[in-house]
């Protein structure tokens, strides 16, 4: 039997209705952990609404779990808040905190519209650091009280954020940003005993299955419970709920891929290479041949050598 890393733990897992999120919050619960199944209810282009977080909470009921199913719009502020309060106010407090809600707006940079992008980053970015400004509140009131305890918010980014990906600005920028806010409150949030961390699923989603008709999401029933397929949207859902775990205290800022049956720790920007002008301005006339030769290694005057 899998030890259970999360008994007593209470965690809010957004956009957790289908696919990646749906994964994370089944394996957070077979873990031990309450959890409130948010999830707007919208299609991949966050239009509509449905009651499909409700079949994620009959199914952790059906396994033993306990979980609530709550239909906030995670990038509203005032439905945010109400969310977070309802996770202290009925199960006392809040230890944990998925980022997963997502949509996908796909289309080149010449076609997409200003309202693609922002409905886009909306979700993403704005309901990223709402949910993570929020419990940020309630875990800094809780430390200022004098209690000890660990906190937890683990966001998505993508490998669209971490090298882009064509027919994406919107989603790419949206994912790479989350890699920013998660390096800059894990450094604001260490003083009270939370680690924030991303995490870079794969698998096939409603979300991926934008980008080819050749692609096709897995559904519900596709896998038997812990079965291994390489593209099943709960493959990373393990690695979520050993960073949600106190085991995990120890690692936070950090950005991880969990590919098929690999992780990937990630590293982000660093200097590779280096030219200087000895405490001189920079002329336009110097640079061509000075990146090329030393920061390429390329001959001048194309960088491509």
């Amino acid at each position: 039997m899998e030890r259970r890393l999360l008994d007593g733990k209470i965690a809010i897992v957004t956009g957790a209705a289908h696919g990646i999120g749906r994964g994370h919050a089944l394996e957070l619960a077979k873990h031990g952990a309450t959890v409130v199944v948010a999830d707007f209810g919208g299609d991949v282009r966050g239009e509509g609404r449905s009651g499909d977080a409700d079949a994620v909470v009959e199914l952790i009921t059906k396994r033993g779990g306990k979980a609530v199913a709550d239909h906030a719009d995670i990038a509203d502020e005032e439905q945010a808040a109400t969310l977070v309060e309802r996770a202290v106010r009925d199960f006392g407090r809040l230890d944990i905190v998925v980022n997963n809600a997502g949509i996908a707006r796909d289309k080149v940079i010449w076609n997409m519209t200003a309202a693609d992008f922002d409905a886009v980053m909306r979700v993403h970015v704005r309901g990223t650091w709402l949910m993570t400004h929020l419990a940020a509140i309630q875990w800094r009131n809780r430390a200022k009280a004098g209690e000890r305890f660990t906190g937890r918010v683990i966001n998505t980014t993508s490998g669209a954020g971490l090298s882009g990906n064509f027919g994406q600005s919107n989603y790419a920028t949206a994912k790479a940003a989350i890699v920013g806010l998660t390096l800059t409150t894990s450094l604001e949030l260490a003083r009270f005993g939370v680690t924030v961390n991303a995490v870079g699923p794969g698998g096939m989603t409603r979300l991926t299955a934008t980008m080819s008709a050749d692609m096709k999401a897995f559904e519900p029933d596709d896998l038997a419970e812990d079965e291994y397929h390489p593209m099943d949207p709960a493959g990373s859902s393990p690695l979520v709920a050993w960073l949600a775990s106190d085991e995990a205290q120890h690692v936070s800022g950090q950005v991880l891929r969990a590919i098929h049956d690999k992780i990937h720790l990630m590293r982000g920007w660093h200097e590779a290479a280096t030219i200087d002008n000895r405490e001189k301005r920079w002329t336009t006339d110097d640079l061509g041949h000075r990146i090329a030769t030393g920061l390429y290694g390329t001959r001048a005057p194309g960088l491509g050598g």
